[in-house]
């Protein structure tokens, strides 16, 4: 039987008209009207892959290579000549080469980001030397800024409740900052997690622990800005 015949056969076994067979097609996300289903039918087009495997489903039909190869053989180009088996690879390859009947693409894997964690803690409290050498590379995900050039851990709680103790804060490495704007900041020896304000005629560094007081920068020992502190 031609391919036609055979779905026009299991249409009328379902007691299904052309136009209910379509409207189970358009149901499906595939519109076809029932003119074209008769096309189909009469030999005079086929469905493309999509349609084809939607049809199937519509009609009830779970084993495809029983119902429409002969012996259950070659598939689809076994009832056609040489001719009609080139017509139908060429269909094929059309379809392919149109791009809108092909599988998507996996999405390319993106590579793993990976920042730099400092071990040793960046002081909150009475100040901690960061270690330029001392870090981990750390793989981080989307809860990390993209801005980020390094993490460091804080210590003691006079950057509380905004940071707390043992807390990972991501920075993004700069040389200055404005006033009002938290920072790591190397002073005298020790780095800190301070935000830096003006004071008359002097910088300080402020804790937003009000039980701590400003270090007040000395224009004898130089203030280092390491990197702002990056929010989410």
């Amino acid at each position: 039987m031609e391919f036609g015949e055979i779905i026009a056969r299991r249409r009328r076994e379902l007691r299904l008209s052309q136009a209910e067979l379509a409207a189970r097609l358009t149901a499906a996300g595939w519109p076809v009207t029932n003119q074209a289903l008769s096309k189909w039918e009469k030999g005079a087009t086929l469905p493309n892959a999509r349609q084809f495997l939607s049809l199937c489903e519509a009609l009830e039909i779970e084993d495809i290579r029983g119902a429409f190869c002969e012996g259950g053989g070659e598939g689809l180009l076994a009832r056609l000549n040489r001719e009609g088996r080139r017509k139908a690879l060429d269909y094929i390859q059309l379809l392919r080469d149109s791009g809108r009947y092909g599988l998507p693409r996996e999405p390319e894997e993106l590579p793993a980001r990976c920042l730099p964690l400092y071990s040793l803690a960046v002081s909150a409290g009475t100040g901690q030397f960061l270690d330029g050498e001392d870090y981990e590379m750390v793989e981080v995900g989307a809860e990390v800024p993209e801005g980020a050039n390094f993490g460091v851990r804080v210590a003691g709680d006079s950057m509380e409740p905004e940071f707390h103790d043992g807390q990972t804060v991501w920075v993004r490495q700069q040389r200055s900052l404005m006033t009002g704007e938290i920072g790591i900041f190397l002073y005298d020896g020790s780095a800190y997690l301070k935000k830096l304000v003006a004071l008359e005629g002097s910088m300080a560094l402020r804790s937003l622990n009000p039980k701590y007081p400003d270090i007040v920068i000395s224009p004898e020992l130089p203030l280092r800005v390491l990197g702002k502190v990056l929010r989410q």
